[in-house]
Order: structure tokens, then sequence, then C-alpha cells
């Protein structure tokens, strides 16, 4: 069994990456408990992620996002999906790099389309049915450089989710043994 020495697992990536299936699985594997970070913002706010941007706007949603992303990473250990975009904000970074062992769930254009693709509950591809693979390219050259800071990345693939868990889990185990005290 890991010791993670009360860190948080923060899972990291573009909508798409796998961040909620990969983070039951986990949760359960590592007997920890699963949250996901577009949840708590949705319960922070009273509302849906599609109606917080269109009552308050895109500053005013990350804002909410990052407020949520602190709490959740000063509290219990978890394994935390993160919003698709929260790991862009440099707060957010700070405080996973203090009380997380961030793990990013990278993808190819090809997996995220996959998986994205007529998916109408994601607020940021809405209406990008036409351009889908322009909009996560754009996603990808924006937020990759802020996802490479992640202590560990793990690539995501067409493959079953049990054994991404189980690579995740070896990359978690290998990074730990390469930074123990």
């Amino acid at each position: 069994m890991i010791n993670l020495d009360d860190k948080i697992i923060l899972l990291v990536g573009l909508m798409g990456s796998g961040k909620t299936s990969v983070g039951k699985r986990l949760s359960q594997k590592l007997n920890l408990p699963f949250v996901d970070g577009d949840r708590e913002v949705e319960k922070a706010a009273g509302l849906s992620l599609i109606d917080i941007l269109k009552c308050f706007g895109l500053q005013e949603y990350r804002a909410g996002e990052a407020r949520v992303m602190k709490r959740l990473l000063q509290g219990a250990p978890c394994v935390l999906a993160s919003g698709g975009g929260s790991f862009v904000a440099a707060q957010t970074r700070e405080y996973a790099k203090k009380n997380a062992i961030t793990v990013w769930l990278k993808a190819d254009v090809e997996v995220l389309y996959s998986r994205t693709a007529g998916r109408k509950h994601r607020p940021f591809l809405r209406g990008a049915d036409d351009h889908l693979k322009d909009k996560l390219e754009k996603y990808i050259s924006e937020e990759y450089p802020f996802y490479s800071e992640a202590d560990i990345i793990v690539e995501t693939k067409e493959e079953q989710v049990s054994v991404t868990v189980n690579r995740v889990i070896e990359a978690i185990e290998n990074f730990l043994g390469r930074n123990k005290s």
C-alpha cells in the first residue's frame, strides 16, 4: 500500500483526459475519498458550471474555482479531480506543490476529441462541435505548459480505465521512491 503521508492526489489535465473516471477508481484502490473539483465549484455557487459562466462570466468563474481549489488543497487527504483549467491558476499550483502529489493525465488531441465530442455538459466546449479539434488544440497549447509542472505525467490512452489507474499507481510509487527524505 502506498504511504502518502497525508498528501492529496491531485489529478490535472484537460477535459476528457480521464480525471473523473481514473480518480474514482484510484480513490477506491487507495482507500481515499474521491472529490470532483467541478462538483465542488457547483456546490459552492449553487449553480451548474454552465449557469455560473452565463451569470458571472469567465473571470468570476475562475476566481470562484480558485477559492474552492484552495480550500480543497488545504483539506484532508483524498483523490481530487481538478477542473480542466484550474491548475493554470498560480495560486492553485502553489497550494498543490505544498499539499499534494500532482498527476497530469496527459492525452493527445485524438483521445480528447473521442472522449468529448457530442458531450453537452462540458461548458468550455459548448458550440464547438464543428471546430472541436481546433478548440482542443488551443487548450493544449495554452494549458499544457502549466500541466507540465505536475510531479508526475501519465499518458492516457484508449485503454481500460483500470489499466490507466494501475499505471498511475505505479507512477506514484516511483515518485515516492525517488523523493524519500
